[in-house]
């Protein structure tokens, strides 16, 4: 039986995700059957190399590092075991820094009456034009459309008007893991796909200061997870109102240079205001005893992490994951041509490895059926930070070959300070991938002052900019259609410097980063 699906059709500026991703809302879908044909493009075998096309290499190590694959249906991913691995890690540190600060999980549904979608204007105004809705199931038409999940603002808000009625049930802090549906026009694995997983916090406050504090909470914890765990340097500040999430008042992000020196938007804070708990009449009793609307935040990051995780450190030879969030931290390839002399190397590598189990992740890639110099290659495509490698020459010397992947490093390593000096090493290296990432960025960010000069050096080596501008959108728009770029992010906390706007020449009290982004 058919599934059928409608959209809203109303057009709309594009605007920003709760996790940072920009919604294409040019020409949205109309009613149509649900499309199961297969539309995904094949992958090449070998991995391009990022100076030939940085848009197929990066395609290229997705398919060699098995992280994902395109769906049957146009526009949605599998997420592949290696690729759902990463994400299992990148959810357990971040829903353990969630706990830390005081929330909780839960789940709320997928789909969503289009009435309480309705009741929040600007965020209907904004989501309209790529909701997926349900118009029949069960072989019936239904009485009320529902909306497949784009975001849970709507269903949250209306069940907190039942479980808030004092300040003492506040605050109420509230995350959930789940997936989402937005009718992309255009789509890249892990970037930007019709269905993806996220996290999605949603906080109601008494007071606005207290919902100010946690949407700059959330915007701290993002920066640690980013730069600590995915060794990714983040910028974080405001955007401009363009650039705000529907139905905020204000929205903070970071933001992270890839290797080809675009933008990623990795995640964004929302501080909402009133104006959901206006439009669902969720209204708490004051210690005062008066009537007062909630303030609220929601925020997210989503699966395009990993994308940020491939573009910041990936290389030529394909992946690579920094130690924290690797699911394989060592790989352990044993290397023998009889039977004797892999029942000798095998016992003296579990001897090794006996201690092993609390330190790091490992694996002990014993299989016979392919050759080492095989293993090697497919341990390197998949990103393991470390390879060690032992054979029958290695028994004799005491020693083994420890192989990095950030560098290709080898070097001998005694067998009695292996343990040791594989922590160092993980240590090092998780080390390293920030500071070159930071290095980057920092050796391809500019100030400029003259718009023929930004125009031309955004279509040459790129970058971020930091140029001035005169706050208005008028001359954000036309730097955005001029340029292809957009303001990535505002420092409300940087000093003023008087200036003059980089495209109308009027005054400037600050400057703002401009980069071409995803």
């Amino acid at each position: 039986m058919a599934i059928f699906f409608a959209t809203f059709t109303k057009p709309t500026m594009a605007r920003k995700e709760p996790d940072g991703q920009i919604a294409d809302t040019g020409n949205p879908y109309s009613i149509g059957v649900f499309n199961y044909a297969h539309q995904g493009k094949k992958m090449a075998k070998g991995i391009t190399k990022r100076s030939e096309d940085y848009s197929q290499w990066y395609l290229d190590v997705i398919a060699q590092a098995k992280l994902a694959d395109h769906a049957p249906v146009r526009g949605c991913m599998v997420i592949r075991p290696n690729g759902y691995a990463i994400w299992e890690r990148m959810q357990a540190e971040l829903d353990r820094m969630f706990k830390e600060s005081g929330h909780v999980n839960a789940y709320f549904p997928l789909f969503i009456p289009e009435s309480y979608l309705k009741k929040e204007a600007e965020h209907v105004e904004g989501f309209a034009p790529e909701c997926a809705m349900v118009t029949h199931g069960g072989g019936k038409k239904l009485e009320e459309p529902l909306v497949v999940r784009p975001t849970s603002e709507t269903v949250v808000w209306s069940m907190y008007k039942d479980w808030i009625q004092s300040y003492r049930d506040l605050p109420l802090l509230i995350n959930q893991w789940a997936n989402v549906v937005r009718w992309e026009m255009r789509t890249r694995l892990f970037l930007r796909t019709m269905e993806f997983l996220w996290q999605e916090g949603h906080t109601a406050h008494a007071t606005a200061e207290e919902a100010q504090e946690e949407t700059l909470r959330i915007l701290g914890i993002y920066k640690r997870f980013a730069e600590e765990f995915m060794a990714m340097p983040v910028l974080t500040g405001v955007k401009t109102e363009k650039e705000r999430f529907a139905g905020a008042i204000n929205t903070y992000a970071i933001e992270a240079m890839m290797q080809d020196k675009r933008a990623l938007q990795a995640g964004t804070s929302h501080n909402l205001g009133q104006n959901f708990a206006k439009a669902f009449e969720v209204m708490f009793q004051s210690e005062s005893g008066s009537r007062e609307y909630v303030w609220a935040t929601s925020w997210g990051v989503s699966t395009r992490l990993i994308g940020g995780l491939i573009m910041s450190h990936s290389d030529d030879n394909g992946l690579v994951v920094p130690p924290k969030l690797a699911p394989l931290q060592v790989v352990v390839v044993p290397i023998w041509k009889s039977d004797d002399e892999k029942s000798a190397v095998m016992q003296k590598i579990d001897g090794l490895t006996a201690s092993w189990k609390d330190k790091f992740r490992y694996k002990i890639d014993d299989r016979d059926n392919y050759r080492p110099g095989w293993k090697f290659n497919e341990w390197e495509k998949q990103g393991v930070p470390i390879r060690i490698e032992m054979g029958p020459k290695d028994l004799e010397s005491g020693e083994v070959v420890l192989v990095r992947r950030d560098t290709g490093e080898k070097e001998r390593i005694s067998q009695d300070r292996i343990t040791e000096e594989t922590e160092t090493r993980l240590t090092a290296m998780q080390q390293s991938l920030f500071d070159t990432a930071l290095a980057l960025r920092e050796n391809n960010t500019f100030e400029v002052d003259d718009y023929d000069e930004l125009k031309e050096r955004l279509n040459g080596e790129g970058g971020f900019f930091r140029v001035h501008w005169n706050g208005k959108r008028d001359s954000e728009d036309r730097l955005q259609a001029e340029t292809k770029a957009t303001i990535r992010v505002m420092n409300p906390d940087e000093p003023e410097e008087a200036g003059k706007c980089i495209v109308t020449g009027e005054p400037s009290k600050r400057r703002v980063v401009v980069a071409k982004a995803y």
